[in-house]
């Protein structure tokens, strides 16, 4: 039983949206995932992908892509990314009631893997598109729910101890009443362009994730966008699909 991890699928089945605009990574990039996921994802596996699923504006549109995502091997968990349309990030219950058995959703809970929790949100990393402090109202709305999937998590390992406080970046110490293992998954990459820290990372150190998951980099030019390797002891991967040529990524065995 292993954990993997892939992101940026970027289905379109039902819209008229084709990637291999985007470089020759992309053509029939559908049937690459299709391949290299089973070849390396077993029914026993877990696997989560990182956003951007499909290009379709509401679940009507998006059925095709989901179900193609709910066919493949193992289980699949789902995190938001920021073309998601269809996925409102107040009705997450109802995703997960709607794809009972087939799909889960990450945002605001949390799941197991082994002795590990599986926590996540979209995040945000500032990339010139809007005003700094429009920004930083996105952020700090992630952070938030960044927060709860940590918290929900830890209460399962931890009786009593502190909050983290994402508006001040700091929290005290951390009370531990049992081992918490936690790997952190994001869409948008944890730091920003140039970023040596950022709130994540620091939630990330201070909640003790050993990695952090990400994806949304496209390009050659924008894989180095944020952190690769080991920084503060935690382990960041880059999973986005063009990166890893659609092979999904082993996190854990």
């Amino acid at each position: 039983m292993s954990l993997y991890a892939i992101g940026d699928l970027h289905l379109s089945f039902s819209v008229d949206k084709p990637m291999d605009v985007f470089g020759r990574v992309w053509k029939n990039h559908e049937k690459k995932i299709w391949k290299y996921w089973n070849k390396r994802v077993a029914e026993e596996d877990t696997i989560v992908i990182t956003g951007d699923h499909s290009w379709g504006k509401n679940l009507e549109q998006s059925g095709k892509d989901l179900d193609f995502i709910a066919e493949l091997p193992g289980r699949k968990i789902l995190l938001r990314g920021n073309h998601d349309m269809f996925w409102d990030a107040k009705k997450t219950q109802r995703l997960n009631e709607r794809f009972q058995g087939r799909l889960e959703f990450l945002q605001n809970n949390f799941y197991r893997y082994k002795d590990y929790a599986l926590v996540g949100t979209k995040g945000y990393c500032y990339e010139g598109l809007d005003t700094y402090e429009h920004f930083e109202k996105i952020r700090n709305r992630e952070l938030e729910r960044l927060r709860i999937s940590f918290e929900a998590a830890r209460a399962a390992y931890i009786s009593e101890g502190e909050v983290y406080h994402p508006d001040s970046g700091e929290a005290e110490e951390i009370h531990p009443a049992g081992e918490g293992k936690y790997i952190m998954f994001l869409h948008y990459p944890p730091t920003s362009i140039g970023e040596m820290s950022s709130p994540f990372t620091k939630m990330a150190e201070i909640y003790g994730a050993s990695k952090v998951i990400y994806s949304h980099c496209h390009g050659k030019t924008r894989f180095d966008d944020s952190f690769k390797g080991y920084v503060n002891g935690i382990e960041y991967k880059l999973v986005s699909g063009d990166y890893l040529n659609f092979k999904p990524e082993l996190i854990l065995e």
